[in-house]
């Protein structure tokens, strides 16, 4: 997929941004940076087309399916680690058993294999994290979206989840991660910064 020319804003500002290209396949980690207010977020929600850039365009080739991670992991407070990421596979038709097995098998990517039983709500923010990218994972997007995952964690936490960020370099799919944390940019094999395309 790739971007020509990006320049976008809201009614009442100028542009956050002008002037982005880029171009990005599968197999790419690609960290976003810039500073608060630089326009991340907004950019991840052109990419999956829930917005349409002010200038230029979004070109989604490739792309069949996208994923979404959200800085703040919700899930359901009585289901368990396990349920969260068998359930994509259990709508793609798996039995129960194949998809707790491949579920189990996600878990341990993101060492979770400890807490497959536990219900999300008993989970910790950093745990709850890397569960939103592991069900995110085992949906097998196209496109990845992966907003300030670190945001609300505590630097062990943090540590964790840029660990895990940094496995998904070279999965059969594009990572775009939004971050002002320079630990988590450096966990991705590529950067776009937003501040140097800072609007006019």
């Amino acid at each position: 997929m790739s971007g020509e020319g990006l320049s976008h804003g809201f009614p009442g500002t100028g542009p956050l941004f002008s002037a982005l290209d880029f171009s990005f396949t599968s197999g790419d980690l690609v960290g976003v940076t810039g500073p608060s207010g630089s326009g991340k977020s907004t950019l991840l929600s052109l990419l999956a087309g829930g917005e349409l850039p002010r200038e230029g365009r979004v070109v989604r080739e490739g792309i069949g399916s996208i994923g979404w991670v959200f800085q703040n992991p919700y899930g359901v407070p009585r289901r368990t680690a396990l349920d969260h990421v068998s359930l994509p596979m259990l709508a793609r038709g798996l039995r129960r058993r194949e998809a707790d097995e491949q579920a189990r098998q996600v878990l341990s990517r993101f060492s979770l294999d400890a807490v497959a039983s536990r219900t999300f709500g008993a989970l910790s923010g950093g745990e709850a994290q890397r569960l939103m990218l592991a069900r995110a994972v085992a949906k097998s997007p196209d496109l990845l979206l992966v907003d300030e995952p670190t945001a609300q964690l505590d630097p062990i936490a943090t540590e964790t989840v840029n660990a895990v960020l940094g496995e998904l370099a070279g999965q059969q799919m594009i990572v775009v991660v939004a971050t002002h944390d320079p630990d988590t940019a450096d966990a991705c094999s590529a950067r776009l910064d937003l501040g140097h395309h800072a609007g006019a």
